[in-house]
C-alpha cells in the first residue's frame, strides 16, 4: 500500500504451530435490547487472523472488552452474544468463559485442544484492566504462550490487555492491525490533497496526539461526538449534563490555539459544532430539540461583540448533547466533498439508539454520522479512510 512498510513483527514472522495463542481482538459491538448484535463488522474483521491461527493448529484464547462497565459485572455488556455470532461465522463451536481470569478460566485454557477457540468474558468487568494493573496483566499472560494484538481500535490504550500484557508474552500483530496501520501510513504520508479529517468519539484524552497530528498535516479538521463537548467548554459554551472532560479543557484550549495559529498563516479549517441535538435522556422516544449556540456565543470576527445567548441557544442544565445539528452536519459535509482524501475516526453522535417505531431508518442521534457517511460516499474521487 503506497510502498509503506509495517515495522512490527506479524503472524508470519514467528512459528505458531500448535501454540496456545492469546488473541486481543476488538469486539466492542453494539447490542439491541434483546441482546442481539446490531452490527457484526468488528467480529468479521477478526476472521482472517483467526482462520490463520486455525490453519496453524493453534489453541486460541480470545480477549476483548465491550462498552464501559464500571469495573464490575454487567450482564448487558457480556460477550456471550459475540461467542454465538463468532461460532456462526466460523461454522465451529466457540467456547465461552463467564470470567476472564481465575482458576476455572486457567483450567479451561489448559484443556484446549488444537483448533479449539475460547472467548473470555469482558476484561473491563475488572477495574484492573483500565488501570493497567501488572498483576491482572500477568494473569492474562499466564493463559498462553504468545500474544497476537489485533484490536486496532484499542491497541493504543495503556490497559492491561493491550500494553501491560505485552511485557510478559512475546507479541506479534494480527492481520487487521497490520492492514490498518499500513493504510494509515499510506494515507498520512502520501495523501492526495485536500486532506480532511473528521474526529469524533467520546474522549479528547484518547485522541490528543491524533488531533495535534492532523492539525499539522490536514487541510480541514472537524471535531464531533461527545469529544466536541470539551472543546465547547473551552469556548465558554455550557453543555449541561453532556459527557465532557473538564480536566482536559486546558488541552482543548491549546489545540484550538494551534489550529487558529495555522489558519492565520495558510488555508486551513478547524471546525467545532455550531449546533446540536439535545435531550434529557438517551432513548429512542426522548423529546429532542435543536440548539444553535454559534450566532450568540462564538463571534466569527474577533472584534464583534458577543451577544448574551437567548434561552433557545443554551443547553439546559438537565440536557445532554447527543448529536451534531443540521448546520454542523452540512458544513462538515461540504468540507468532505471538496476533499481528495478523508480520514474519519469516531461517530458524530450516539448512534447506538435505535429509531422510534415509524421514525425512519436512522436513529434519533445518528443523523450527523449519517450525513458524514453520505458526504464521504457521495464525494468525488476522494480516498476515504475510516
Amino acid at each position: 500500500m503506497g510502498g509503506q512498510v509495517f515495522r512490527k513483527k506479524t503472524l508470519e514472522d514467528i512459528s505458531l504451530k500448535g501454540q496456545r495463542v492469546l488473541l486481543r481482538a476488538d469486539y466492542n459491538v453494539s447490542l439491541k435490547a434483546d441482546g442481539s448484535i446490531t452490527d457484526d463488522y468488528r467480529i468479521q474483521q477478526s476472521l482472517p487472523t483467526i482462520k490463520y491461527l486455525l490453519e496453524q493448529q493453534c489453541k486460541i484464547i480470545i480477549i476483548s472488552h465491550m462498552g464501559r462497565p464500571t469495573g464490575s459485572h454487567d450482564k448487558h455488556l457480556s460477550l456471550a452474544p459475540v461467542a454465538k455470532r463468532l461460532s456462526e461465522l466460523l461454522k465451529q463451536e466457540v467456547l465461552f468463559a463467564t470470567d476472564c481470569v481465575g482458576e476455572t478460566v486457567e483450567k479451561t485454557a489448559k484443556k484446549l485442544k488444537k483448533k479449539q477457540i475460547l472467548l473470555l468474558e469482558n476484561v473491563r468487568f475488572y477495574k484492573e484492566e483500565e488501570a493497567n494493573d501488572p498483576g491482572f496483566a500477568k494473569q492474562l499472560a499466564g493463559l498462553a504462550d504468545v500474544l497476537v494484538q489485533d484490536g486496532f481500535g484499542v491497541v493504543h490504550r495503556a490497559h492491561a490487555s493491550t500494553a501491560g500484557i505485552a511485557k510478559y508474552l512475546p507479541a506479534v500483530a494480527g492481520y487487521l492491525l497490520e492492514k490498518e496501520v499500513t493504510t494509515i501510513l499510506s494515507v498520512v504520508n502520501q495523501p492526495e490533497r485536500p486532506l480532511a479529517a473528521v474526529i469524533g468519539g467520546a474522549k479528547i484524552s484518547d485522541k490528543i496526539e491524533v488531533l495535534e497530528r492532523f492539525i499539522e498535516i490536514a487541510d480541514f479538521v472537524a471535531v464531533g461526538g461527545a469529544m466536541a463537548n470539551t472543546f465547547l467548554l473551552a469556548e465558554g459554551i455550557k453543555v449541561g449534563k453532556s459527557l465532557a472532560e473538564p480536566s482536559e479543557v486546558p488541552i482543548a484550549k491549546d489545540i484550538i490555539e494551534k489550529a487558529r495559529a495555522k489558519a492565520a498563516k495558510q488555508p486551513f479549517t478547524f471546525y467545532l459544532p455550531q449546533d446540536g441535538v439535545v435531550a434529557t435522556a438517551i432513548a429512542s422516544g426522548a423529546k429532542t430539540r435543536l440548539v444553535d449556540w454559534d450566532a450568540h456565543v462564538v463571534a466569527a470576527v474577533e472584534h464583534y461583540p458577543k451577544r448574551p445567548p437567548h434561552e433557545s441557544a443554551r443547553v439546559k442544565a438537565d440536557e445532554i448533547l447527543l448529536d451534531i445539528g443540521p448546520f454542523s452536519g452540512a458544513f462538515i459535509a461540504g468540507g468532505l466533498q471538496l476533499a481528495r482524501t478523508v480520514i474519519w475516526n469516531g461517530s458524530m453522535g450516539v448512534t447506538e439508539v435505535e429509531p422510534a417505531k415509524g421514525a425512519g431508518p436512522v436513529g434519533p442521534f445518528a443523523h450527523g454520522t449519517d450525513t458524514v457517511v453520505e458526504a464521504i460516499t457521495g464525494g468525488f474521487g476522494h480516498r476515504p479512510f475510516s
